[in-house]
């Protein structure tokens, strides 16, 4: 069975379809690792071991991931009769009412889903260290954070608990995870994959679901599943010519690609790691033939767009914490969230109706002034994460802005595709003298992950990244 789970999930249907194994066998062997090594890195905050086993014998036989074992983060990924935490004791007691149509696409292409993975609370921290379900840890070295949000569900796939694993991006939150924890990790458009029933859109659209994956491929043949505008939705993204899986391989041309070493905000600041990290990918994607040139859209560095995301992402975490006021029954006192949701908590309640409003007009702004760049390029190649690997703890409780500080730095390559809308791939081509993963970005236009999934796949083919599970390590 080890064999069988170094398969990405691709490879485990394929092996089920066989008669090689059974979803049966697959899943049993996918709690057994979980009870083995989730101990250590704590990922898995909701077990429905039994349940999942007994949904088995009910799944359509020709589904395409007949059988596959998964997880999704406590985070979005709404599920009819379980527990819903989003990392934070105040949502204790609620259990969602119907499986949001991500969660019901997955269940119907074959999936087992096996539980609920780790987050920071209400998923607004690049690391996952929530204190009311305690830190996640990273398999290639427990000492180090996982990133976050989606922290628990990119330590269950890179340590093959599961190949694959939901997740959801509001700023980074599957890219970051996939860099920290050498993990393919597609961010999808907005409006790709459908928040509903409950919700329309996560953040003012800056949020997106997605999976983390070890895999192109993987990244590939699981959104074609999960993607797909639902009746009601505000908006959705353009259909591509044909199903991502069968541009893995596909030849993506020549393109002309822009790359960005230091963040043209943040010049002389970057960690040589990341600068490596580029430099490296620039020099590759020249040799598979593209046209690779310094440089990337003018609006990435400009100065007010942290003021103004952050007022989005304010406004919204202080309206969800009404929401759960309602769901429980009872408001939420500031006090019984974590410091730095209490400071977003007490920020969106004081801003006004015109104050949402400006800072999501100066968004539209930027997003046609960062799309303008795509006019003349294919592909914008950057760091996925704008920090070298940090150990747990990192940002600190207590000092507010230095953790504001770190946190601003490290979003500042992802954040700003959040708020445009566009796809972005995080690829696993970078190792720190230490041994640890670092993620390169590649930022599509609107619409194109067809074409990320191209120039992935390619690179892939010619520098195979590590895809067998790792086993937790302490040290290196």
């Amino acid at each position: 069975m080890d064999d069988l789970f170094d398969l990405d999930a691709v490879g485990q249907a394929e092996a089920v379809r066989a008669g090689e194994v059974s979803p049966r066998e697959l899943a049993e062997a996918a709690i057994a690792r979980i009870e083995a090594h989730d101990g250590e890195i704590n990922a898995v905050v909701h077990r429905r071991f039994e349940r999942a086993l007994a949904e088995i014998d009910g799944l359509a036989g020709d589904a395409p991931f007949l059988g596959v074992p998964t997880l999704v983060k406590d985070l979005g990924w709404s599920m009819a009769g379980e527990p819903y935490r989003a990392g934070s004791r105040v949502l204790d007691g609620v259990e969602v009412a119907q499986d949001g149509y991500g969660l019901a696409k997955l269940r119907a292409a074959g999936f087992v889903v096996l539980g609920r993975t780790n987050t920071p609370e209400f998923g607004t921290a690049i690391t996952t260290e929530p204190r009311a379900f305690g830190p996640t840890r990273n398999p290639y070295d427990v000492r180090y954070s996982p990133g976050g949000s989606s922290g628990g569900s990119a330590a269950a796939v890179a340590s093959g608990m599961v190949p694959v694993a939901a997740g959801g991006d509001g700023g980074g939150s599957i890219r970051i995870p996939a860099s920290l924890c050498g993990l393919v990790g597609l961010k999808p458009s907005r409006g790709r994959v459908s928040y509903g029933p409950s919700t329309g859109e996560a953040w003012a659209g800056f949020s997106v679901s997605g999976m983390l994956c070890r895999t192109v491929r993987d990244s590939a043949a699981t959104l074609d599943v999960i993607a797909g505008t639902m009746p009601g939705d505000p908006y959705g993204a353009p259909a591509w010519p044909r199903s991502l899986a069968r541009e893995v391989g596909a030849d993506p041309g020549r393109l002309r690609i822009g790359f960005l070493s230091e963040h043209p905000g943040h010049p002389g600041e970057t960690d040589p790691e990341l600068t490596a990290a580029v430099t490296r990918a620039a020099g590759l994607l020249e040799a598979l033939g593209h046209d690779v040139e310094p440089g990337g859209p003018g609006a990435l560095g400009e100065g007010d767009f942290a003021l103004h995301f952050g007022t989005v992402v304010a406004a919204h975490v202080a309206a969800d914490l009404e929401d759960i006021g309602r769901w429980r029954g009872k408001p939420v006192d500031l006090d019984e969230v974590e410091e730095r949701n209490r400071i977003l908590g007490a920020t969106g309640r004081g801003l006004s109706a015109v104050d949402y409003v400006a800072s999501r007009d100066w968004i539209d702004g930027f997003r046609r002034r960062m799309a303008a760049w795509w006019e003349s390029f294919d592909l914008l190649l950057t760091p996925s994460l704008g920090v070298a690997p940090f150990p747990l703890g990192w940002l600190p409780s207590g000092d507010v802005s230095m953790a504001r500080g770190r946190t601003n730095r490290a979003v500042a390559f992802s954040s700003p595709v959040n708020a445009t809308g566009q796809p972005a791939i995080s690829l696993p081509l970078h190792r720190t003298a230490e041994g640890m993963p670092v993620g390169v970005q590649l930022v599509a236009a609107a619409g194109r992950e067809d074409l990320l999934i191209r120039i992935a796949s390619q690179i892939e083919a010619a520098v195979p990244f590590a895809h067998t599970a790792i086993r937790p390590a302490t040290s290196h």
